[in-house]
């Protein structure tokens, strides 16, 4: 058949040919012949067999001239000619949307041309910049923003692809518009850092995030020197949050200096009561140090375990654990001068606690404390004559405190105890009962990394569903026993011994 399809061809009978063709499985020169004759509904139903897109654009050619435009588009889609589908979307159509949707898949420089013109003459003019920035013609682009008062199209539309002179150009924009805000951004961009702090310094506070993250972009000492002197009032006398001065140590990768930031703002939060705002605070800053390597300072660390030990307070107590929950509360009362907001409720939660736990003997020592003058007058009138029962007859003995190994030279000393006295090693603690490590029941947190007891852990997170430390939900199934947790060990101990080289240079 495709032999004869060949002869009657070469003998010009185009449509016995074409019909040869097409019993002998030879679509493609079978439907071009159809198109040859222009008989298009013997053509039609061979165009999904042809995989040639020129003969596709042969079909939608002859599909144009016979006015049957949304076939004709379809044919040059398949035919890979779209520019010539946009033209008729415009022209004949009234498609404009699959025609600007074609023009920004294809980034074709003619069929952005023909957009523009069309948008003109319809006075689109923000599709129009759109169109001529996809044409490359950026002169043109800004001249008929500016002219309509369309650069924040513009700015849009060019997104990364502008060069620094394009972005210095939408910045003098802004600039002249007094939108400094906007203008620095575009300063920023352009690499000119100096002329974008300038201006988001006179922007003010609101755009101090911004002046941090071009400071930290350029590390630049003037830059960061003048950026410093602003934050510490130098300008208006008025001295900014600290947390700016935290994010710009932060920024410059100055993750000492930031970490010593953190402990002052943290302080200031825990004076002021908000204990989980300071625990969130030193726990990103100990992270964030952490994953650069870096030593946390210590006394970053005793920070957070002591804003930790509070915050398992209530966790401890719900689950009945009062003997713990004692316990921590008593590391809490140790330092009660760094909790100004809450002291007599802080000790009186300890003097109950640790009644509860048999802890007698502590109970009447900060019973005692209580009944000072300054603190007696606080007391829950709930707690008042409980309180003054235990002064008046106290009980003074109370057995010892529980032991349990070091984790490093096995040791025995109080559960309760972080620095053990025979190797002198700071000890690791539990992040689900504040206590020491013990190395056969150990475990990290899935999400945190902290360490914890494993049978603790694993039974507060049947409860509470959450880590204490991190607070992202924990699935019970993802913890796992660490058998061998002497790289952890090791590790902890060589931050141990920097910061002690270093005090000594």
């Amino acid at each position: 058949c495709r032999d004869c399809g060949a002869i009657l061809e070469g003998m010009k009978q185009y449509a016995d040919a074409a019909t040869m063709y097409e019993k002998a499985g030879s679509h493609e020169r079978a439907a071009q012949l159809h198109i040859k004759l222009k008989d298009f509904n013997k053509a039609a139903p061979l165009m999904a067999k042809v995989t040639t897109p020129k003969l596709h654009v042969e079909y939608a050619k002859a599909k144009e001239k016979a006015g049957q435009y949304r076939e004709a588009a379809d044919a040059y889609e398949r035919g890979k000619d779209m520019d010539s589908v946009v033209k008729l979307c415009l022209e004949h159509l009234q498609t404009p949307q699959r025609a600007f949707s074609l023009a920004r898949e294809t980034r074709s420089t003619s069929a952005a041309e023909t957009i523009v013109e069309y948008c003109k003459k319809n006075r689109d003019f923000r599709s129009a910049i759109e169109f001529l920035l996809v044409a490359k013609d950026t002169q043109q682009a800004i001249e008929l923003a500016q002219a309509h008062d369309m650069m924040d199209a513009y700015a849009l539309f060019l997104g990364k692809e502008g060069t620094p002179g394009d972005y210095v150009g939408i910045a003098k924009f802004y600039e002249s518009k007094n939108a400094y805000e906007q203008a620095a951004d575009f300063y920023e961009k352009a690499g000119q850092f100096h002329k974008a702090l300038k201006l988001y310094l006179q922007v003010g506070e609101k755009a101090l995030d911004k002046a941090i993250d071009v400071v930290g972009a350029a590390r630049n000492e003037n830059m960061t020197n003048i950026l410093v002197d602003y934050l510490m009032g130098d300008h208006d006398s008025v001295a900014k949050d600290p947390n700016y001065l935290f994010r710009l140590h932060m920024a410059l990768g100055n993750f000492k200096h930031a970490a010593r930031t953190a402990v002052i703002i943290a302080r200031q939060e825990q004076e002021n009561g908000n204990y989980k705002v300071a625990h969130k605070m030193l726990f990103d800053t100990y992270k964030d140090l952490e994953s650069q390597n870096i030593s946390v300072p210590r006394e970053l660390e005793e920070s957070l375990l002591l804003l930790h030990s509070y915050v398992l307070v209530k966790v401890l107590v719900k689950q009945g654990d009062h003997d713990n929950g004692a316990r921590m509360l008593v590391r809490v009362a140790n330092s009660i001068s760094k909790f100004p907001a809450h002291i007599v409720p802080i000790l009186t939660s300890t003097v109950i606690e640790c009644q509860r736990a048999g802890l007698k003997k502590t109970s009447f020592e900060y019973a005692s404390m209580l009944m000072r003058p300054e603190y007696r007058p606080s007391i829950a009138e709930a707690y008042k004559k409980k309180i003054e029962s235990i002064v008046r007859k106290p009980t003074k003995t109370e057995e010892e405190d529980p032991v349990s190994p070091c984790p490093y030279c096995a040791a025995q000393c109080p559960t309760q105890q972080l620095d053990c006295p025979q190797c002198r090693n700071r000890l690791p603690y539990c992040i689900a009962t504040g206590l020491k490590m013990i190395i056969t029941d150990w475990t990290f947190c899935p999400s945190c990394r902290f360490p914890a007891l494993h049978s603790k852990f694993t039974a507060l997170i049947e409860a509470e569903k959450s880590c204490p430390m991190c607070d992202n939900e924990i699935v019970p199934s993802s913890i796992t026993k660490v058998s061998n947790p002497d790289e952890y060990l090791k590790k902890l101990a060589n931050q141990q011994e920097e910061p002690e080289e270093e005090s000594k240079k």
